[in-house]
């Protein structure tokens, strides 16, 4: 795994990550040969030509040099092949092989330009030869090279592109037929934020099935920990809503990463009072809009005997969560419903405090309500554990982790570490983590303990209250044809405490994806009331 050294550096690339850009160009050599040989053999006695001795003395030389590159590329494929991830003994002839492909750029490319130069003044044979002979300059532009000579760059972090979900509750409701209209129109309701249009605001007309006159604000207002919220009111359920939206933007990005947690000032006796920066920040500014802009006295005093409930999606859930937890006092029967909530929320104490009156919701293997800072240090042990004891080369882990992408099964099947768990002669951990150990170096005045094994100095945080998990029954990768179905259950917290890889990880995060399960869940149901419970997985919903 550790970078090649060439030319005195070390680059970004491991010997074993040749392997399919290698094919790749053998594949592709292979047929340009055997395109070039064919064009030789059937044009070889129309030669005789002006300046055709020198044409058949450029093709020969030219399959030649082929030859030679593909067998290089060939060898350069066989030993990246071998080894494993941390064990690069096998390939140590690597860097000699791509000195000798790099050197023979240069002798390719002086022949395609006098090939070039010939067929453009000295040559006046057939013209399907010649053009033959052009196709094969033109098509000389690298493929690949074997080492894309870049400086390491520092880990990315990936981010997550999901909109909130803005208080589908009425389950009974119609919902308009047709594509949602823009209009310009004068509104009924308070409106914040860049919908000149209406365009968004048809979308939510949609989805929640609600009237003009059911909303009493709206707010697309988006800025770094000020997140776009509506408040409206469902007759059906005789609930005042408040809907907050999920990460969708570049700011909503930047609330999500100011992870450290921060002590909050709630009025609610609860010792240990912390959550969630970025998230506490969100919820704040759209409590500050609730009650000093009187948004919600507005909304009482249209419905006074309606309760409130807050929902959200993603960083919209984990926003509502700590907006519920700020109105309990003035609200006492408050609800509070989080679809897909980040776990690194809230600490242990609110999280205790909060299964009063806050339900989440979890599908599958959802990453985000199994997301924070102490799962992801977990998550990058796990890693250097599972490479560090790895005895399968890189691409064939790759081609099983794209079969099970695509197809499902089950991951045991492809075992990656030692049998009998004897690890005694790994010690080369990924990136040296435990090497330093191993080497007795000075940099630690401790040797017993690995890194690898050694706490978390960040607190733990947990999700928001009760979580129904919905559970996919039996296995299925992203393309297949099998249609999931799903069985409802209650789970504790700590089901949620590990990061799981899977090929639906983010997409079961989708918030229509989300609702079209919990969809199905229900439907199943209401066909088979009578039916009795399964092992207890399923539940009355909430």
């Amino acid at each position: 795994m550790p970078g090649m050294v060439l030319f005195g550096r070390r680059w970004a690339i491991a010997s074993d990550d040749l392997v399919f850009p290698g094919f790749l160009e053998l594949f592709l050599r292979v047929l340009w040969w055997i395109g070039i040989l064919a064009l030789y053999v059937m044009y070889r006695g129309q030669l005789d030509c002006t300046g055709g001795v020198l044409l058949r003395s450029y093709l020969t030389v030219l399959l030649v040099l082929l030859a030679v590159i593909i067998c290089t590329v060939l060898a350069i494929v066989c030993v990246s092949m071998k080894g494993t991830i941390c064990n690069p003994g096998p390939r140590k002839s690597m860097s000699k092989l791509l000195y000798i492909r790099l050197a023979l750029f240069l002798p390719e490319m002086v022949w395609a330009s006098l090939g070039a130069s010939w067929i453009a003044h000295g040559v006046q044979c057939d013209k399907a030869v010649v053009n033959g002979v052009i196709a094969t300059i033109v098509v000389r532009t690298q493929t690949w090279c074997p080492v894309t000579l870049r400086q390491a760059s520092p880990f990315s972090i990936s981010s997550r592109t999901i909109s909130g979900i803005s208080g589908r509750l009425r389950r009974g409701s119609a919902i308009p037929q047709g594509p949602p209209s823009c209009r310009s129109r004068t509104a009924d309701y308070d409106f914040v934020g860049g919908d000149q249009l209406n365009c968004h605001f048809g979308s939510i007309l949609q989805t929640t099935g609600l009237q003009y006159g059911d909303f009493v604000h709206i707010s697309f207002h988006d800025k770094v920990y000020e997140l776009p919220f509506l408040v409206a009111l469902d007759h059906r359920k005789e609930s005042v809503v408040v809907a907050v939206r999920g990460t969708m933007s570049l700011q909503d990005i930047l609330t999500d990463l100011s992870a450290e947690s921060e002590t909050l000032d709630l009025e609610c006796e609860v010792q240990d009072c912390s959550a969630h920066k970025g998230i506490s920040q969100a919820a704040r500014y759209v409590y500050r809009r609730l009650i000093n802009d009187g948004i919600l006295s507005q909304a009482f005093s249209l419905a006074p005997e309606y309760r409130l409930v807050i929902v959200g999606h993603s960083l919209g859930a984990g926003a509502a969560a700590l907006l519920s937890i700020m109105l309990r006092k003035s609200h006492p029967h408050v609800r509070c419903y989080a679809f897909s909530p980040p776990r690194g929320l809230l600490s242990k104490s609110l999280y205790e405090y909060s299964k009063n009156f806050t339900v989440s919701l979890v599908l599958g293997k959802d990453v985000i309500p199994r997301l924070s800072v102490t799962t992801l240090e977990d998550l990058k042990k796990r890693i250097l554990r599972v490479i560090a004891h790895c005895n399968k080369p890189k691409y064939k882990i790759l081609l099983y982790g794209c079969w099970y992408e695509l197809f499902g099964g089950d991951p045991d099947n492809f075992p990656t570490e030692l049998d009998g768990g004897d690890h005694r002669d790994l010690t080369q951990p990924l990136l040296g983590e435990q090497s330093l150990l191993t080497h007795g170096s000075p940099a630690y005045s401790f040797c017993s303990d690995s890194p690898l094994d050694s706490p978390s100095k960040y607190p733990p945080l947990y999700p928001p209250g009760r979580i129904i998990h919905l559970e996919e029954e039996g296995a299925s990768g992203r393309f297949s044809c099998y249609t999931a179905q799903y069985t409802a259950k209650w789970s504790h917290e700590s089901e949620f405490n590990k990061i799981l890889i899977g090929p639906k990880m983010l997409t079961d995060h989708m918030p229509d994806i989300l609702m079209r399960a919990l969809d199905s869940v229900v439907a199943d149901r209401a066909t088979c009331v009578s039916c009795p419970a399964h092992r207890g997985a399923h539940m009355d919903m909430v």
